[in-house]
């Protein structure tokens, strides 16, 4: 078989298919390139599964471009809370915004205009100009590599610029006249349902006969794929301000700063763990051996009272810290360890000055302190697990 007749019945087969088993889903059900393009957003990094709930509430909280665009960002945030990757909602919003201004809240239908929207890379917008607008535009992901590698018998490395550009290309040679969309999708639908990334079901997948991949006994070892860097573990101090008075049952967070990770989200202090190795007191070591913390102090008798402005527990001062936020307000046993969490802290969170027993000072108001702001917040509490 030759190149054009492989291409042509890969075409042909592949879209018949999808005809007749595409998945029934809710952005499948009409053309509305604003609820295309959200529904593309929330499926980066996330199952199919998971986002259909989400997109439904999102789309009745959101039902227009102008309305998102209008929308407070802390209301957009908590429609999609759960959802994680948080930058992807405040660029979806950020551009949303522009369209408003700049295309009277009509998402344009050029390839230039689209891709120039924050958040818009060449995936989304080849998905949005194909299944809206039915324009002739590759949208190449992940899924698409490895559909098309195993086909095609592709061996090169697809975390390289110069192999995307050439599957985007091979893709749009693909696409039949007059079905982009549908062509486009058929080729997620496979690489998601069928051509999987660990165990295909080639026996099922209605390219299976000319596939070169499954004939040269390549399948699950394709794409070639350079191993990404592992990530850098990082110890931090996590720190349990708890309050009293007016306070009481309130524990202290504070809100990130408006740029980088995780921006302008809720956490509690916490300050990275000094990298030098601590040296450790027999109380510390007792500690560990008893297990993660206690309903007591250093003795394990009864539990103290939270002073006002008192740091009540500094979880990293421990070996086997306690989980985040389960109120547990045991005081850290003695040692270098404890005035290390509690120097940290004070340092990095510049919540007071340390004390010579390791806890440290603060006033019952709201903290600024640099970029990051700081409030009183009920939690639930439970006992620890013993």
């Amino acid at each position: 078989m030759s190149s054009s007749e492989q291409k042509r019945y890969f075409s042909t087969e592949l879209l018949s298919w999808y005809r007749r088993h595409k998945r029934d889903l809710p952005w499948r059900r009409s053309r509305n390139p604003y609820h295309i393009w959200v529904s593309e957003i929330m499926l980066q990094q996330t199952r199919v599964d998971t986002v259909i709930p989400y997109f439904n509430r999102f789309m009745d909280k959101f039902p227009t471009v102008e309305a998102l665009a209008e929308a407070p960002e802390d209301e957009v945030l908590k429609a999609w809370e759960g959802l994680g990757y948080y930058s992807r909602a405040r660029n979806l919003q950020s551009a949303v915004r522009e369209v408003k201004e700049r295309y009277g809240g009509v998402v344009p239908d050029t390839k230039e205009e689209v891709s120039s929207l924050k958040g818009v890379g060449p995936y989304t917008t080849g998905a949005i100009l194909s299944i809206a607008y039915n324009k002739p535009e590759p949208a190449v992901d992940g899924n698409v590599m490895r559909v098309l590698s195993r086909y095609f018998l592709i061996e090169d490395d697809i975390m390289k610029g110069s192999t995307r550009v050439s599957m985007e290309k091979l893709a749009q040679e693909l696409i039949p006249e007059g079905a982009a969309g549908d062509f486009n999708q058929a080729l997620m639908e496979l690489g998601a349902l069928v051509c999987t990334p660990k165990s295909p079901s080639c026996l099922t997948c209605p390219v299976m006969a000319h596939c070169a991949g499954r004939a040269a006994g390549v399948e699950e070892s394709l794409p070639v794929k350079t191993k990404a860097k592992p990530p850098r573990p990082e110890r931090r101090y996590a720190v349990v301000i708890e309050g009293a008075a007016e306070h009481a049952g309130r524990v202290l967070i504070r809100q990130r700063p408006a740029e980088g990770l995780l921006a302008r989200l809720w956490e509690l202090p916490h300050a990275a763990v000094p990298t030098a190795p601590q040296p450790r007191s027999r109380a510390a070591k007792a500690q560990t051996r008893r297990g993660p913390c206690r309903a007591g102090g250093a003795s394990g008798r009864g539990r103290p009272r939270a002073r006002p402005g008192r740091l009540a527990h500094a979880g990293g001062a421990y070996v086997q810290p306690h989980p985040l936020g389960d109120g547990c307000v045991c005081r850290p046993p003695g040692g270098s360890l404890r005035a290390a969490a509690a120097r940290a802290a004070a340092v990095s969170l510049s919540l007071g000055k340390p004390r010579g027993d390791g806890a440290v000072r603060v006033s019952e108001r709201l903290f600024t302190y640099s970029e990051c702001v700081f409030r009183p917040v009920i939690i639930k509490k439970h006992s620890p697990e013993r």
